[in-house]
């Protein structure tokens, strides 16, 4: 697979497949502040597995930093018709499960720069 990731003018990293970062169906987690870019990969590949039969599924993690911590919206682009509700449920039951939370955190967490 071909993946982009793109830092936007708004500050928002969005990983996803490149040219299908649509949102048809999405999910969102506020996370304490990390590098936003381990995170999102992290993210993307719990969330992949989860819902990885669904055909037509591109999966889409998206990133913001606010004042409070990351904003993680989770979702993705699907080609057909699907079962949104299924599919949120779904992405928030991964997006909410507190191991995948604490090895996101374990992850992507901040380092202290060791050559300061």
């Amino acid at each position: 697979m071909r993946w982009a990731s793109q830092k936007k003018s708004d500050g928002a990293i969005v990983v996803s497949e490149r040219g299908r970062s649509r949102l048809d169906v999405w999910v969102q987690t506020l996370v304490p502040r990390q590098n936003a870019f381990r995170l999102a990969r992290q993210v993307r590949q719990d969330m992949w597995r989860a819902v990885q039969k669904q055909r037509g599924f591109s999966p889409v993690v998206k990133i913001e930093e606010t004042d409070s911590g990351l904003i993680v919206t989770a979702g993705g682009q699907i080609d057909g018709v699907f079962p949104k509700a299924h599919l949120e449920a779904k992405i928030a039951d991964v997006l909410e499960d507190p191991k995948n939370r604490a090895r996101w955190l374990r992850w992507a967490r901040l380092r202290e720069d060791v050559n300061a």
